[in-house]
């Protein structure tokens, strides 16, 4: 073989190594996500997983998220706490030391997410909670908590105002709350609206965690005969008390249950007596914004869940997605995925997304929001607040 055939074949062979080499993989980010995948609350942490799921997957397919000139694939990493807050606050502790998450997504409600956020404020991660709204969530004095929930009383405030200006001559509610952080604390919030719109409240009842039977304590309280029921839970809670009321024959002017009706499992478990019950959220299909971030508009998100899905999204779904999106903002806008940086994006944000306008006030809760109040109609849930996206006046008195 002489010399230049040798180079030749030499040369050859490395151009093929270099055809072979496949291209650069992206980075990963990991971000941990503590849900309650079994256990009473796991159709709520079933639905902040759907939204996770969406965002994750549509970034990826996009080809990832750019930070300065890196580009990054998400990858979410589950574990189940099984409904249980002290697991919670372990998992999260186990996904940031042994899983090394670069962020993370809070656990479900207001009291696991109070209780974890200690856990990322110790190893300063940003955790976005995308289901906690309890104003005691954020009093705690934490850099790197962030939530997209709106305070209670953005709920109960409009709820109140358009029951007492209904004409309908109600002025009395008896209030009947989980006693558990969130359920507790809108019920406490509601009981100052009430008061603030001139209506009385002449019952304020708990019930424990776990409760099956509330017969008991729902005849007692109708003994005052209330013009309103103000019931709070999750929704394995409500639909469990809206069939107990039916059964007792309790039919008030007005009902209103937070937070389960804004999901379509209630009206599939309850049928017609999921009608006339009212409740707001801090998201609505119905809303219509022309976001930036993944998703763009309001319209183009929910398509692309019921493409995956084929339901439409509700409130904790949007929520969740909704996390995932500011959360890649803020990484786009750091230029790096260094937690403190990123943090530092997310104080910052001044956004508009799919899900409305993102600001995050001092305490790390958004307060950019009006969320709507709706109400079950015909098996149907429609916006009676605010007025730019109402579909339907208030319905009172029983079922129709």
């Amino acid at each position: 073989m002489t010399h230049s055939t040798k180079s030749w074949l030499l040369a050859l062979a490395g151009a093929t190594m270099l055809l072979a080499t496949p291209a650069l993989a992206n980075e990963t980010i990991r971000v941990g996500a503590p849900l309650p995948l079994t256990g009473p609350l796991s159709p709520e942490g079933l639905k902040q997983q759907r939204g996770y799921d969406l965002w994750a997957e549509t970034v990826n397919a996009a080809g990832g998220i750019t930070a300065g000139d890196m580009t990054y694939d998400v990858e979410i990493v589950y574990v189940d706490y099984e409904s249980q807050t002290p697991r919670a606050v372990q998992t999260a502790e186990r996904l940031i030391t042994a899983d090394e998450v670069n962020f993370l997504f809070a656990p479900f409600g207001s009291g696991a997410a109070k209780a974890a956020s200690s856990v990322a404020e110790r190893y300063q991660i940003p955790m976005v909670a995308a289901t906690a709204s309890s104003v005691e969530v954020y009093d705690q004095g934490y850099q790197y908590l962030f939530g997209t929930f709106t305070p209670n009383n953005t709920l109960t405030d409009p709820l109140a105002a358009i029951v007492a200006d209904s004409g309908e001559d109600i002025s009395t509610v008896a209030i009947y709350a989980r006693n558990d952080l969130f359920p507790l604390a809108i019920a406490k919030e509601m009981e100052k609206s009430a008061g603030d719109n001139g209506i009385e409240v002449i019952s304020f009842d708990e019930y424990a965690i776990g409760t099956m039977d509330h017969a008991s304590a729902m005849t007692l309280m109708m003994r005052s005969k209330p013009d309103w029921i103000f019931a709070t839970g999750y929704i394995n809670d409500l639909i469990l008390i809206r069939r107990q009321m039916a059964d007792l024959g309790i039919e008030p002017k007005a009902l209103t249950m937070l937070a389960g009706p804004a999901y379509k499992e209630f009206i599939e478990a309850t049928g017609d007596l999921s009608n006339n019950v009212s409740s707001a959220a801090w998201w609505h299909p119905a809303v219509a914004y022309d976001g930036e971030g993944i998703f763009g508009a309001t319209a183009d998100f929910v398509s692309a869940f019921e493409t995956k899905y084929d339901s439409t999204p509700d409130y904790a779904e949007a929520s969740a997605a909704a996390a995932g999106v500011v959360l890649q903002l803020a990484i786009e806008d750091a230029g790096t995925i260094e937690p403190t940086a990123v943090r530092d994006a997310l104080a910052a944000m001044d956004a508009m997304t799919f899900y409305g306008p993102v600001h995050f006030g001092e305490n790390g809760q958004i307060d950019s929001l009006e969320p709507p109040v709706f109400q079950i109609q015909d098996g149907a849930t429609k916006t009676i607040y605010p007025e730019e996206i109402k579909q339907a006046d208030m319905r009172f008195g029983g079922i129709e």
